[in-house]
């Protein structure tokens, strides 16, 4: 599903008022670093997975949750589907109409780092309007401490101390939490948000369980090849 003209030219607009982008990257694969890395899906599908941000594979091809951690949910996403392994990249890449994918923000920073609060809040109205308005699924799957905590930025004091709180649980990763988002021009929706760890091969802790807790949400969800679109 592709942006309105007024979403992309907002973002584009963004994007060219902040410091951080990694422009080298870009200027590597010969892409534009005011253009937004998102890839939506289709409006109708079900699920959504929501990240922190794009890296160098997002830049190569233009899509986002591409590269090795989002390799790691397509590959055990397709199996949960399919019963059979992911066969190639090009499957993979295919597999991103079935599903909905956002970031916080849809640009990769210099040096793979998280993007300032101060980004994020810069974003985070436009991203909004994303969610509440260019997608009718309500369920969320949160890739990361970052991706989900960004549901707690802007919120009121009360609101983002009970999602903080959420995260603090042990059982965080099994259980799900709603979360309301309003946009700019005020329309409301509540989503379910299902929070797991950073699938990233760096996050030692959780990477080799990440493949478990992921099936255990598509499970949740009663995800299969069939019923994937409301």
């Amino acid at each position: 599903m592709p942006l309105s003209p007024e979403q992309h030219q907002t973002l584009r607009d963004l994007a060219g008022r902040i410091d951080g982008i990694d422009r080298a990257v870009y200027t590597r694969f010969d892409k534009d670093p005011l253009e937004p890395i998102i890839g939506l899906g289709d409006a109708n599908t079900r699920i959504g997975f929501f990240g922190r941000d794009p890296g160098t594979d997002e830049v190569k091809y233009g899509e986002p949750f591409i590269g090795a951690g989002g390799q790691l949910v397509r590959r055990t996403v397709y199996q949960h589907l399919h019963g059979v392994p992911l066969p190639d990249f090009d499957a993979s890449r295919a597999l991103g109409g079935d599903f909905f994918w956002i970031n916080t923000v849809p640009y990769k920073p210099v040096g793979n780092k998280a993007w300032s609060m101060k980004i994020k809040r810069l974003f985070q109205p436009t991203m909004i309007s994303l969610l509440v308005e260019s997608w009718h699924g309500r369920s969320l799957i949160t890739l990361g401490r970052e991706a989900f905590l960004w549901f707690g930025i802007s919120q009121s004091k009360d609101e983002r101390a009970r999602i903080e709180a959420f995260w603090a649980r042990e059982d965080r990763f099994e259980s799900a939490i709603e979360v309301e988002l309003t946009t700019p021009a005020g329309r409301t929706r509540t989503f379910d948000i299902r929070p797991l760890p950073h699938p990233s091969p760096l996050n030692a802790t959780w990477y080799k369980r990440f493949p478990e807790l992921l099936r255990q949400r598509l499970d949740q969800l009663d995800a299969r090849a069939d019923n994937l679109r409301g």
